[in-house]
């Protein structure tokens, strides 16, 4: 079923555990996201991100996110993984999204939060949920849009003033993981985890949660995160998968994949602590 994010991320900050948060980029991931989700009658944060948008346009993204969501009785939220662009923000809203991220970490402060609050003020009159970046999450992948080439850690008082400027619902955090595949083992600061968690009062989010190793993420997910972004870990499992079979024909292909993000999924629900 279709939801805000809103409860269930209270619900797993306060109970110390962590929704996982996939990217889809088409019919069948979705799918298989929301069917292993349905599978454990956990919650599940479905996204879409903005950097996508080469792969399906905001209308189809919101057609079949909803459309899988709403065919499973688990709560599944749909939401806008960095939003970058006010006017997709607002599509995406118009269309059902019921969470947005509004991504304006490369910004000066002032101006992430001027555009942060003007997505939570469009946002909230709608019933919808909001998160936003501060810090920013690296990446190890050349040619990777969603980041900047070196973490930028995120500071608690910065942070403060941010979520006390523009009543965001949730806050990602930069505190050692980066997007895409590592080349070394991720150097994550629970310390400054601990020190976000214990100022701000908000669900915390963890981006370029693939790799970043199990027991690092079941730490994070005690220790604050109520959401886990996903996607490496899962189109290399399926590529993987597709090399190893050698399926013969483009269904048998599909499929081969489809399960292999199953998998990769259900080994996530359990890491977080999400689901038994």
């Amino acid at each position: 079923m279709l939801v805000s994010s809103q409860e269930m991320l209270r619900r797993a900050w306060e109970e110390g555990y962590a929704i996982p948060s996939p990217d889809f980029l088409d019919s069948n991931s979705a799918r298989a996201y929301c069917q292993v989700a349905g599978e454990f009658k956990a919650p599940l944060i479905l996204s879409f991100a903005e950097v996508h948008l080469e792969h399906l346009n905001i209308q189809e993204a919101a057609l079949i996110g909803k459309f899988y969501a709403e065919s499973t009785d688990a709560p599944i939220a749909l939401h806008l993984d960095h939003g970058v662009t006010f006017s997709v923000i607002e599509e995406a809203i118009a269309c059902g999204f019921t969470s947005v991220m509004i991504d304006a970490s490369k910004e000066e402060l002032a101006e992430n939060i001027r555009r942060t609050r003007e997505v939570v003020e469009l946002a909230h009159a709608h019933g919808v949920t909001v998160e936003a970046e501060i810090g920013h999450v690296g990446t190890e992948e050349e040619g990777n849009d969603h980041a900047l080439a070196e973490n930028v850690y995120t500071e608690v008082a910065a942070a403060q003033e941010l979520v006390r400027a523009t009543d965001v619902d949730s806050l990602a955090v930069s505190i050692g993981t980066k997007h895409g595949a590592y080349k070394g083992k991720p150097h994550i600061s629970f310390g400054r985890l601990a020190e976000l968690n214990e100022a701000l009062g908000i669900p915390l989010v963890l981006h370029g949660g693939s790799g970043s190793g199990d027991d690092n993420l079941a730490r994070c997910a005690k220790g604050g995160v109520a959401k886990v972004n996903l996607y490496t870990d899962f189109i290399v499992a399926a590529r993987d998968a597709v090399y190893e079979q050698r399926p013969d024909s483009w269904p048998k292909m599909l499929s081969a994949g489809d399960e292999a993000m199953k998998d990769v999924l259900r080994h996530y629900y359990r890491v977080l602590g999400c689901a038994r």
